[in-house]
């Protein structure tokens, strides 16, 4: 099976950052800046590194643009640059187009011109942030899409000594547990019954609606 391919345009903070984190779970990252500064900083820690103008299509279609189905255009503070490369995006075929703008009016103009999803990445950063800071028990939380997430929960002290079976946290929390892991180890197990026994110092990743198990943490005293 192939890997996946995904094109940053714009080697920003955030782009660079995108890029050399994709290229670590395995994409092949083809990332391109009329920055030479900016490519050369990524060259080594990505698949292709290009020094390209985003706005000119044939400079794009020769990189071969238009065999990739993910792009991301990640040139907020640039943005006529960003609507141009978003269309010419969408015009080579590129289905899925993620843009990073900074206001409501700029997110409805790249909507228009064909934007899949448009970021803002400081908003989205600060409200992750403070989801981050009011919880109690999530440890981390992995969205898999706007319903589900992989979530990383501590134990609640009124769990202790009690067994799976017995929590039945499916039933109760919609909590499908996957993985076990303890403070004091970096050892997963994946391999647990029903009967599994909780510990003070035990971790669970657990499969659930973001919804579900977010409402678990603010009940949680």
């Amino acid at each position: 099976m192939a890997s996946k391919q995904i094109a940053i345009l714009g080697l920003s903070v955030f782009g660079s950052t995108l890029a050399e984190t994709l290229e670590n779970y395995g994409v092949e990252v083809l990332a391109i800046d009329i920055d030479p500064v900016c490519v050369e900083r990524v060259a080594d820690n990505v698949t292709r590194a290009v020094v390209a103008d985003v706005t000119d299509k044939d400079q794009l279609l020769e990189l071969g643009i238009n065999d990739f189905d993910t792009a991301v255009v990640a040139i907020s503070k640039k943005f006529e640059e960003s609507v141009l490369a978003t269309m010419i995006l969408k015009e080579a075929g590129v289905e899925n187009v993620l843009v990073e703008a900074r206001t409501k009016r700029k997110k409805m103009i790249l909507e228009k011109v064909g934007a899949t999803r448009v970021i803002n990445v400081e908003k989205e950063m600060a409200y992750k942030v403070s989801k981050s800071l009011l919880r109690r028990n999530i440890v981390d939380l992995v969205e898999l899409d706007d319903e589900y997430s992989i979530v990383e929960i501590k134990a609640k002290a009124s769990w202790v000594s009690r067994s799976l079976k017995d929590l039945d946290l499916r039933r109760r929390y919609g909590m499908n547990v996957i993985g076990i892991s303890r403070e004091s180890s970096n050892k997963m197990n994946m391999n647990f019954s029903a009967d599994y026994v909780v510990s003070i110092d035990d971790h669970f990743v657990v499969a659930a609606r973001t919804e579900d198990v977010e409402k678990w943490d603010n009940l949680t005293k």
